[in-house]
């Protein structure tokens, strides 16, 4: 600041100038930060997660459902029976793309079969949560931690459409409210049985829960083996992977996270 008759000026502002990172898009070169060049990373181009993006449950007591799911509950038995011989068609033209005879005795009926086994394993979409734990929330004067471990699961892996199994351990420290123990399994079930990714999966069954019964907090651990690593690409047999997710007190306390995972012997 200068003075003059005893009058002090400001200096003028500088303008900061932004940081202008050029990259190339098809061959030609962009400046992030115009309007018209692409976002520079993948966390700037990528939609939200149907995770954070949606709640848990909608209004009608799906949770998260596919694109398609509606369609699927509301169905009739003739539309049921005409889109198992959809999937079973196109079954039939993966068998004949790979070099097979698809009318030897072995592969015969293997295109109706495959199609009523990828049904089941994507009904977790169709699954009410309202359904699922139906009346089995209780008021209970109880505030300690409540455990279920070793709760086996079996999934799709959605990039390769193979399987990924493991176990699953769900811990949660009550509100005045608890859970029938059985329905943890019955919505690890629910979110498994669909194409899914681990870290999704163990998300998914934690803000559920969180949902359901407002609890102090919520832990989730998955422990799992996944096929599209073990039988293919790197073929790590024996190699499995570990993910969690921790909600209330048990992201915010280290005692409370260092308990569960004490309980679980993984200290």
């Amino acid at each position: 600041m200068s003075s003059h008759n005893g009058t002090i000026t400001p200096k003028p502002t500088i303008p900061l100038k932004r940081s202008r990172l050029a990259v190339e898009f098809d061959g030609e070169t962009e400046t992030v930060g115009s309007s018209l060049a692409p976002s520079a990373t993948p966390l700037q181009t990528r939609v939200a997660s149907p995770c954070t993006l949606n709640p848990p449950i909608d209004n009608d007591g799906l949770s998260w459902p596919s694109l398609g799911a509606r369609e699927r509950i509301e169905q009739t038995s003739e539309e049921a029976t005409a889109r198992e011989q959809r999937i079973a068609g196109a079954v039939k033209t993966i068998l004949t793309e790979l070099g097979e005879d698809v009318d030897r005795e072995g592969l015969l009926e293997t295109p109706e079969r495959y199609a009523r086994a990828m049904l089941y394993f994507t009904k977790g979409y169709e699954d009410n949560i309202r359904d699922v734990i139906k009346r089995a929330v209780f008021e209970e004067d109880h505030d300690e931690m409540v455990i279920v471990r070793d709760i086996e699961i079996y999934s799709l892996c959605e990039h390769h459409l193979v399987p990924f199994f493991g176990k699953a351990h769900i811990a949660y420290i009550p509100n005045k409210r608890v859970l029938g123990l059985s329905k943890l399994a019955r919505l690890a079930e629910m979110y498994a049985r669909r194409f899914q990714v681990q870290e999704r999966l163990t998300k998914q069954i934690a803000m559920a829960l969180s949902e359901i019964l407002k609890p102090r907090g919520v832990a989730v651990v998955i422990e799992a083996t996944h096929m599209c690593m073990v039988s293919r690409g790197v073929q790590k047999t024996g190699s499995s992977t570990t993910t969690s997710c921790m909600l209330g007190c048990f992201r915010q306390q280290q005692k409370t996270r260092e308990e569960f995972l004490t309980l679980l012997g993984r200290r």
